[in-house]
Order: C-alpha cells, then structure tokens, then sequence
C-alpha cells in the first residue's frame, strides 16, 4: 500500500498528542489514530511499525518538546530566576499537555539510544541551571532529582484534581521552589 499524501509522522504525531491530551495515554491506539485522522489503521504502518514505536516516538517528542520549553524559560536567566522559570515552564507544559507528559515518563526500551539522548538534555539543562549554586557533580545531580520529583508530584496533584483548597496554584508553586532553593544552600553545606 503507498503512502497517503499528506500523510507523515509529524502528522499522526500531531494527532497522537490530540486524543492523548483530550483522553490520556492510554486512548492512544491505532484504531484511533486512524479514525481522527480518517484513514484506513493499515496506512499507518507506512510511517510507523505499530503501537510500540507510536509510543517510543511520542516519549522522544514529548522530552523533546519539555526541552524546548525549558531551555527557553532558562535562557538569559540565572539561579534563582532560572529555576522558577523552568519550574512555571514545566508545569505549564504538564497543563497544556497532560496526554503527552504520560509518554515523557515512558520506561519503554530504556536502552533505546534516542530516548537516552533526549532525557539527558533535560538533565544537562537542569544540572546546568544549578551549576549556579556550586553544587559538586553528585550533590548536582541529587539537586535535579529533587526539583523532578518537586515538579512531576506537583503537577501530577494537580492534573488529579488534588488541590482541593482555594489558593492559587502558582502561589503554591513559587513557594514549594523558594523551599528547595533554601535546601540547596544547606546541601551545598552538608554535602
């Protein structure tokens, strides 16, 4: 079968981060796909080998597309600024695309060379905005794991409907990220 015109990755793609946003990850089959994008599922197979690398390739744009976000929000800043930029970045991306943040947690094929490199920008840009505060290499990439687990419990509470109260998130954001800046200045002591 050829291939439909007009059809191509970036496309299903694009249609993949649609129903995945609207209905979750796990809404994202190739029957689906097919049907939001008005083709026959076989079509797809022109541009992609199945579910399996749908979603291997959804978890690389999605890093990819977190990156971007982020290296954006850091650049120009430094330390403290940059840290809360990349804080309100990657929460907004989590807001504007909870489908697609499932795939960026992917453990699929840990050992697939792609997924690799495109996790490790994510931690060089993390360890290079808090190279600022002259953290050592493994005090560093403790530091990174922390504002992670800061930023995905976060944000995962909040796309859960876990922040029943009435206070303004971002508030609570900008505090939580004020709370680990101060421990960084205490582990660069202990540590």
């Amino acid at each position: 079968m050829s291939p439909r015109i007009g059809l191509d990755v970036q496309t299903i793609l694009q249609a993949a981060v649609e129903i995945a946003d609207q209905e979750g990850a796990e809404a994202v089959t190739l029957a689906a796909l097919a049907k939001k994008l008005t083709i026959r599922p076989p079509s797809l197979y022109n541009h992609i080998e199945g579910l399996t690398d749908l979603r291997r390739k959804l978890a690389i744009y999605g890093m990819e597309e977190l990156y971007s976000r982020l290296a954006q929000a850091a650049n120009g800043r430094t330390k403290d600024e940059s840290v809360h930029a990349i804080a309100d970045a990657y929460v907004e991306f989590v807001r504007s695309h909870p489908g697609l943040y499932e795939f960026t947690l992917s453990t699929l094929e840990k050992e697939d060379k792609e997924i690799q490199l495109a996790s490790k920008q994510i931690i060089d840009l993390s360890i290079q905005v808090l190279n600022g505060y002259g953290l050592k290499e493994e005090a560093a990439l403790h530091a990174v794991r922390g504002l992670r687990s800061i930023l995905h419990g976060f944000s995962s509470l909040e796309q859960k409907g876990g922040f029943g109260l009435p206070l303004d998130l971002d508030v609570s954001l900008h505090l939580l990220i004020d709370s680990f800046l101060a421990g960084i200045d205490k582990m660069k002591k202990d540590y």
